[in-house]
Parts: C-alpha cells; sequence; structure tokens
C-alpha cells in the first residue's frame, strides 16, 4: 500500500513537470524499436526516435550512454506510459543560441559567412546559429554589379558589415569593407599658376643690380 502511494506520489510529480514543460537531464540507456529507453524517478521512459533531437536520427544507437535534456510530453500512470522528448529542449537551445547572436549583430560589425542562397536581387549568407543575412545586389561591390552570380558562388566564404537588424531580418554589406582601388583615393594635383609663375617665370629673375636701382645713395 504504502509503496503504491510513493509511486502515485512519483507519478503526479512527473504530470506536475509536464503541465510545466520542466527540463530535466536522462541518460540513454538502450535502444528499442522506434527509440530509446531510459528511466525518470525509477520508472521506464520511452523517447521516439523522432524525439530525440531536432535533428534527422538515423541510427539510435548511437545515443546509448549519451546525456540529453528532455521534456515529459506524455504521463499516463493508468498505463505506465512515459514519453519524453529530446526534441523539445533541443529546439529551446536552438532558439537561445540564436537571440544570443542576433544580439551581438550589432551595426557596424564585421561578420564573416558562407553564401547559402542566390537571388537576382542579392544574396543570402549564412552566419551561424539559424541566421541568414542580405547582401542586396548594391552592396556587394564598389563596382556595379549586373548579375549576383557572375561574383558571387553557393559556398563561397564572405566577410560583410551588418547595416541593420530588424525583426531578426539581417542586412548586409560587402561594399562596406571592400578596399577602395588606388585611382579612388589617389588626390588630383591641383596646379598654384602663381607659383608657377614665381618659380618658372621671368617676374622671379630679380638681379642684384635691380635691387639697387632704386636706392639713392
Amino acid at each position: 500500500m504504502a509503496e503504491e502511494m510513493e509511486k502515485d506520489a512519483v507519478w503526479e510529480k512527473l504530470k506536475q513537470q509536464m503541465e510545466q514543460k520542466e527540463e530535466f537531464t536522462v541518460t540513454v540507456k538502450e535502444s528499442v524499436p522506434g527509440g530509446v529507453v531510459t528511466s525518470v524517478e525509477g520508472i521506464r521512459a520511452f523517447i521516439p526516435v523522432s524525439q530525440l533531437s531536432d535533428r534527422f536520427v538515423e541510427d539510435p544507437k548511437e545515443w546509448i550512454g549519451k546525456e540529453i535534456p528532455v521534456q515529459i510530453i506524455t504521463a499516463d500512470s493508468e498505463k505506465k506510459n512515459l514519453v519524453l522528448s529530446g526534441k523539445a529542449a533541443a529546439l529551446r537551445i536552438k532558439r537561445e543560441e540564436k537571440e544570443k547572436k542576433l544580439a551581438e549583430l550589432v551595426p557596424g560589425t564585421i561578420v564573416e559567412g558562407t553564401v547559402e542562397s542566390i537571388m537576382p536581387y542579392g544574396a543570402f549568407v549564412d552566419l551561424g546559429n539559424g541566421i541568414s543575412g542580405l547582401v542586396h545586389i548594391s552592396q556587394i561591390s564598389r563596382e556595379r554589379v549586373e548579375s549576383v552570380e557572375a561574383v558571387l558562388t553557393k559556398g563561397q566564404t564572405v566577410r560583410a558589415k551588418v547595416l541593420k537588424v530588424q525583426e531578426g531580418k539581417v542586412s548586409l554589406s560587402m561594399r562596406a569593407i571592400e578596399e577602395p582601388k588606388e585611382q579612388e583615393h589617389r588626390k588630383p594635383q591641383h596646379s598654384d599658376k602663381k607659383s608657377e609663375e614665381y618659380i618658372s617665370g621671368e617676374k622671379a629673375s630679380t638681379s642684384l643690380s635691380d635691387l639697387l636701382a632704386d636706392i639713392k645713395l
């Protein structure tokens, strides 16, 4: 009787954890058809292969012995059915990492990423943590770009400056950190006509006799 009351209390606790979406860590003990098995509070728990991660899992056996954060998605005391999900926790972790990364992308920050897709109006650059930034065609180079594909290729690593971050959308500029060509920053040499006349002209050819001519002794 006492043992049954104790088990009921455990199941009640598990139901509360499920309702509150509480996360905790478990160790995968074995692989079974359709997923893996672990235990929580001494109760056998099942994690479906589709709930192991937010990514596709090809072989659940590779997860044996791993510790993973999970949430309870089913806690049925009558059927003795306890089902966990590692996917929910993985998505939460990824979301937080993305938010942290976005907070670091303030305008003016120089970033590095990989071109993931090319569009007629620009290219999307993978910055990691599920974040992509758009380099508009006008921000690719100081020179006129007629075709994005002529300048960038998918998989290419590029550096760019963050222009704006709004509602999770990142605007980038490769043009902003492009080194200007030599002729663009070379200053034009303006001639000073007065100086030229003084240096090379006859007006500057004053002799000693010319200076003494106006002096009365």
